[in-house]
């Protein structure tokens, strides 16, 4: 049970590949792109780690402008794998940061997320994908790789869902600017 709790010392937040030009030909954009923002906001306010990593950012664009300007420090992870892991240094990052539980958002659900998330599973973190904060061109592949992801071993969840787990209680000035963000 406990694996689907979220503890704000124990975890960190990764976006993965929310991109200049990958970003137009998703169908559930400005949703997952408003609810990426939702998640760093929350991380910066807990002192959570964040990680942003760029497929091919020659090719892709750079991370979006609004999650650029949003990250306390923008410096993401270049790769050219699709799995995260396999980019040079991810691992290492992960590992000098000592934080068990993952909590992954980005772009595209069915390719480089599922195939982070499941290598990331095998390594034995706990991943919680925020089914709200990824997305595909198509929905059939959002849905079978959620489905595969869960089916690995993954915690399913939403951004409200995460956010209120890390923040614990009402009443803090990190609920209060969080709460004022989600209405």
């Amino acid at each position: 049970m406990n694996h689907f709790l979220l503890n704000k010392e124990k975890a960190a937040l990764i976006i993965i590949d929310v991109q200049e030009r990958l970003v137009p030909a998703m169908n559930q954009k400005d949703p997952v792109t408003a609810n990426c923002l939702h998640l760093i906001e929350a991380a910066k306010l807990l002192n959570l780690p964040v990680i942003v990593t760029e497929q091919y950012p020659k090719g892709l664009g750079q991370t979006i402008k609004e999650i650029r300007d949003a990250v306390s420090i923008y410096k993401p992870m270049d790769k050219t794998t699709f799995d995260c892991c396999k980019g040079e240094g991810f691992l290492q990052t992960l590992s000098d940061l000592d934080r068990p539980q993952l909590i992954l958002a980005g772009m595209e659900t069915h390719v480089c997320v599922l195939q982070t998330c499941l290598s990331l599973l095998q390594k034995g973190y706990t991943i919680h994908l925020v089914s709200d904060a990824v997305c595909s061109r198509k929905k059939t592949d959002y849905l079978s790789a959620k489905e595969l992801m869960r089916d690995a071993g993954a915690v399913i969840t939403c951004t409200e869902t995460v956010l209120f787990q890390l923040l614990e209680k009402a009443g803090t000035p990190a609920f209060k600017t969080i709460s004022n963000r989600i209405k």
